[in-house]
């Protein structure tokens, strides 16, 4: 009798400590995205206050194939620029290959097909692979892009080719 106790209370033990270790390594995924710590790295300066981020462009996003929710906006930080979704951006995890795009067009879903709404190679650039699908995240955008070619964010799914949602920035 003895001994089933000892397994029974070892059994909880290994349960409730694989359940706290599963907690903590999914913790994170629901806290907000700081910078990567390349992009969190600034050029020296003279001077001892940080620049003031400064609005470039932003808008809200509407639902392409799947539910997607927030504000998007271009930040220009110490000379970088990067697109950040805020803490309110959800979309759906169903989709495999989810990326953040800039689009050239500002109708995006009223320029292509639902109910996948697929995008041409040309009219897009790809900033990185969504960091997750809910909370606030930010992405560098590469110094080569022209921020006046680009109307909109996107989320994307790159292997169906399909749009999640649309961020169409404001003029």
């Amino acid at each position: 009798m003895r001994f089933n106790q000892l397994i029974i209370l070892a059994s909880t033990l290994i349960l409730s400590v694989g359940c706290t270790k599963e907690v903590a390594v999914n913790q994170p995924a629901s806290e907000a995205t700081s910078p990567s710590p390349s992009s969190s790295v600034a050029a020296p300066t003279d001077s001892t206050a940080p620049a003031p981020d400064t609005v470039a462009k932003s808008g809200t996003f509407v639902a392409g194939e799947a539910p997607t929710e927030g504000m998007a906006q271009i930040v220009t930080e110490n000379g970088e620029r990067y697109l950040e979704l805020d803490q309110a951006f959800k979309t759906s995890d169903r989709g495999p290959d989810l990326f953040v795009i800039l689009h050239r067009s500002d109708n995006v879903l009223g320029s292509t097909q639902p109910p996948a709404y697929p995008l041409q190679e040309q009219d897009y650039v790809i900033l990185g692979p969504l960091q997750k699908t809910s909370g606030a995240q930010r992405y560098p955008i590469p110094e080569n892009v022209n921020l006046e070619d680009y109307k909109s964010a996107v989320v994307w799914c790159r292997q169906f080719n399909a749009t999640f949602g649309v961020a169409k920035f404001d003029s």
